[in-house]
């Protein structure tokens, strides 16, 4: 079968919706999870976790795909004259730390090596995609902007999906976020913020955070990787999303950085996306000491009536105007000179001024 493009779905959608696709994403959360052991070689759909990382597996024809889960967070694929294949290790839920990557993939056909992952409320689904094969995903949808990150360009894209499986069911309406690398790569940094920055200047507003797995998926082709994922620290390369073409997204405002240091860290606010009642915020922490850190804490002080709805990569209480911030079990440890984020969204009225800031690490 020939490749669709992504103006016509994902690997949930890319048969308009039929019933056999029912893609990798949907499968990978209303499975049951099982444990996988160590060098456990997956060769049905399945979710679950191996040695600290989740993983998602899922095969239209699962006799032609496989998956061998490593230790850490290494896998293994081979798939061939499969349908459609995804399989991958991450995280449950994502975070928009930066994710560090390296290995092999090779593919005679329709592939994509991505970042792949989904958001709730509102239910995104979302690709940065670093490798593909002979199918360019953004083939016929329009461009939105595009933003530098990681030694290249992204061009940015969107489509929107309607009565169509998604993680909350068969019948859901839901946006794609798509970023495609203009040069082409296995293995390296993805400064996640980067793009869910870039994305929300362009009007994209992604949610909470559902999984996230470095994925390997294969549709209508034959092909192998070997990939290692981790947690890493980005290159602190600001996105510039370029709109071209078309109607100009809304709201598409510049960011507003705004930082504060404290006891051996500095933190900096960027307003990422406003729409009047409400907004998307990120904060990126950096340890300006010479050793790494066990833990940090922010403390966001507002001048008006802003209250936090919600926070990913961190735990958050809010009493009054002030907000506090403390890492995720996941980013307390930030090597010297390193740097983590969080992001938020938050409802208000009248004013929306950028809170002052204050860091401190343990």
């Amino acid at each position: 079968m020939k490749p669709i493009r992504p103006t016509r779905g994902s690997r949930f959608s890319r048969l308009a919706g039929k019933a056999p696709v029912v893609a990798a994403a949907c499968a990978a959360v209303l499975v049951i999870p099982n444990v996988a052991s160590a060098d456990t070689t997956v060769s049905s759909n399945s979710t679950g976790t191996n040695n600290g990382y989740f993983y998602s597996f899922w095969s239209q024809n699962s006799g032609q795909a496989s998956m061998t889960l490593g230790s850490g967070g290494q896998y293994s694929t081979t798939w061939n004259n499969v349908t459609n294949f995804v399989a991958g290790k991450g995280w449950n839920p994502g975070t928009t730390d930066a994710v560090t990557y390296s290995g092999t993939f090779n593919c005679s056909g329709n592939c994509y090596l991505s970042l792949y992952g989904w958001t709730t409320n509102p239910l995104i689904e979302y690709y940065i995609v670093d490798n593909y094969g002979n199918y360019n995903p953004s083939t016929g949808a329009t461009k939105l902007g595009s933003v530098v990150s990681d030694g290249s360009t992204y061009d940015l894209y969107s489509t929107q999906r309607t009565d169509a499986p998604s993680i909350e069911g068969d019948h859901s309406n839901f946006t794609q976020f798509w970023a495609i690398r203009q040069a082409k790569r296995t293995g390296g940094t993805i400064t996640v913020s980067n793009f869910f920055t870039a994305w929300a200047k362009a009007g994209l507003n992604l949610g909470t955070p559902n999984y996230e797995i470095l994925a390997t998926e294969g549709y209508g082709s034959s092909g192998s990787s070997n990939i290692t994922v981790s947690h890493g620290t980005g290159t602190g390369t600001s996105p510039s999303p370029s709109p071209t073409g078309g109607t100009s997204p809304s709201p598409s405002p510049s960011p507003s950085p705004s930082g504060g240091t404290g006891s051996g860290c500095t933190a900096t606010f960027t307003n990422a996306s406003d729409w009047g009642s409400g907004y998307t915020g990120a904060v990126t922490v950096k340890n300006n000491g010479s050793a790494a850190t066990n833990g940090w804490k922010v403390t966001m002080t507002y001048a008006g009536n802003q209250t936090v709805t919600n926070l990913w990569s961190g735990t958050y209480s809010q009493s009054g105007k002030v907000v506090t911030v403390n890492n995720a079990a996941y980013n307390g440890a930030v090597p010297a000179g390193g740097s983590t984020s969080f992001g938020f969204n938050a409802n208000y009225s009248g004013t929306n001024a950028a809170p002052s800031l204050a860091c401190t690490t343990s």
